[in-house]
């Protein structure tokens, strides 16, 4: 387990794994009065949060299923990447594809992060490549 530094600016607590083996951390909305986005609407809200990860690794921003699935509210840009070098507050764009208006309250769970380690790459041009079984197949080529 790696540890970060994080500065809460927010009164919400920390983000915590809700079970043993999750994968993710809800991050709750910081706000000063209650937020509603409207059907169709995106909005920007802050967590209070900033956080300093370590080289090599990136947090990912994701809806929460119960949100998505049961108000239809989603991150706009899931997933959304928090880069290492980044130190500013950690903000989620949500959206209502729903056709009722909905509200978030402070300390709302409204997204989860999900820390990753990741590897740059660098570019090599060539003519081709090595050839798979799949090859080109795209969109649908396995079938329904």
């Amino acid at each position: 387990m790696i540890e970060l530094s994080v500065i809460n600016k927010s009164n919400n607590p920390l983000p915590v794994y809700q079970t043993k083996q999750s994968a993710g951390l809800d991050l709750m909305a910081f706000v000063s009065e209650e937020i509603t986005i409207e059907p169709m609407e995106r909005k920007l809200l802050g967590t209070g949060l900033y956080v300093a990860l370590p080289d090599g690794y990136e947090a990912m921003i994701r809806p929460r299923s119960g949100l998505a699935f049961k108000y239809g509210i989603s991150v706009i840009n899931t997933p959304g990447t928090i880069d290492a070098d980044y130190r500013g507050e950690i903000k989620i764009a949500l959206i209502n594809f729903s056709n009722e208006a909905f509200k978030i309250s402070n300390g709302d769970r409204i997204a989860q992060m999900v820390i990753n380690k990741y590897e740059q790459v660098s570019f090599k041009l060539t003519d081709n490549l090595s050839e798979t079984e799949r090859g080109s197949g795209g969109y649908g080529h396995t079938g329904t």
